[in-house]
C-alpha cells in the first residue's frame, strides 16, 4: 500500500478482523443487513437497476452489491479489504448470485482506468472511513456516465449523531463494535453537498434513516440528523 492511497490502514484492519462474520445477520453487521432493503428500495425507486452497469464503492462483504445484482444489475464491487472481498466472492459463489464481480482497487485508481463507465455508482457507509472523502466523491463523478446516478450514505456530525451513532449504537445497545465510527470523520450534509458540487454532481433527493431501539426497526424519513442518504447525478454536457 502506497502512502498516497486514500485509505486508513487501521480502518482496513478493523473491518478485515470482522470479515468472516459479514454474512451472519446476527453478527456485528446486523444493522447493515437490516438497513439494506431500505437502501436498495430507495436506490431502485430513483433509477431502475435492471440491466444497468453498477459500481459499489467500498462494497465490503457485498451485502448491497449482491442485492443490486439480484435486482438485475451488472455489478462491480470494489474495496481495499482483501478479506472482505474474499468473503463477498465466496458468498456470490455459494448463493449463485448472477452478474456480480469484485475487485481490490481504490475508487481513484478505477476512475483513471474506466472513466464514465457506469450507469449507477453507490458509495454507502464508506466516506466516514477514509482520510479524504472529497477525493472519493470526485472519483465517483469520474466513474459515472453523463446522466448517471451516484448515491451516497454516511453519518452526520453533531451532538445528536455522537449520542445515537457512537454512544448508543456502539456502547449502550452494542449494535456495532466499539470504535466503528470516529466522530471527527463524520460528515455534515452541507459538507457532502459541497464535495458533490465541487466534483460536478447535481444534488437530488436527501433522506434520513432512523432507528427505534425498542422495536429494533429502521425506516427512512426526512430527519437527516444522524444517518442520511443523498442522490446525485452527473449532468449531461450542454444541459
Amino acid at each position: 500500500m502506497t502512502s498516497t492511497l486514500n485509505a486508513d490502514p487501521a480502518e482496513l484492519a478493523k473491518f478485515s478482523e470482522l470479515a468472516h462474520r459479514w454474512w451472519d445477520p446476527e453478527s456485528e453487521f446486523r444493522p447493515l443487513h437490516q438497513i439494506n432493503p431500505l437502501r436498495l428500495d430507495w436506490i431502485h425507486g430513483q433509477v431502475s437497476l435492471s440491466e444497468r452497469q453498477v459500481l459499489d464503492v467500498g462494497c465490503g462483504g457485498g451485502i448491497l452489491a449482491d442485492a443490486m445484482a439480484r435486482k438485475g444489475a451488472r455489478v462491480t464491487g470494489i474495496d481495499l479489504s482483501t478479506k472482505a472481498l474474499k468473503v463477498a466472492q465466496l458468498h456470490a459463489l455459494e448463493a449463485q448470485t448472477p452478474n456480480v464481480q469484485y475487485r481490490e482497487v481504490s475508487a481513484e485508481t478505477l476512475a483513471a482506468e474506466q472513466p464514465a463507465s457506469f450507469d449507477v455508482v453507490t458509495c454507502m457507509e464508506m466516506l466516514e472511513h477514509v482520510p479524504d472523502p472529497a477525493s472519493v466523491v470526485q472519483a465517483c463523478y469520474t466513474l459515472v456516465k453523463p446522466g448517471g446516478w451516484v448515491f451516497f450514505s454516511t453519518l452526520n456530525r453533531n451532538p445528536k449523531s455522537f449520542l445515537f451513532a457512537i454512544v448508543g449504537a456502539e456502547y449502550l445497545l452494542k449494535l456495532l463494535p466499539r470504535g466503528t465510527h470516529e466522530y471527527a470523520k463524520m460528515i455534515r450534509p452541507s459538507e457532502l453537498a459541497r464535495y458533490c458540487r465541487q466534483a460536478g454532481l447535481e444534488l437530488g433527493q436527501t433522506r434520513g434513516m432512523e432507528y427505534n431501539p425498542l422495536t429494533r426497526r429502521y425506516w427512512l424519513s426526512a430527519d437527516t440528523s444522524v444517518n442520511y442518504l443523498l442522490a446525485t447525478r452527473r449532468p449531461v454536457a450542454g444541459t
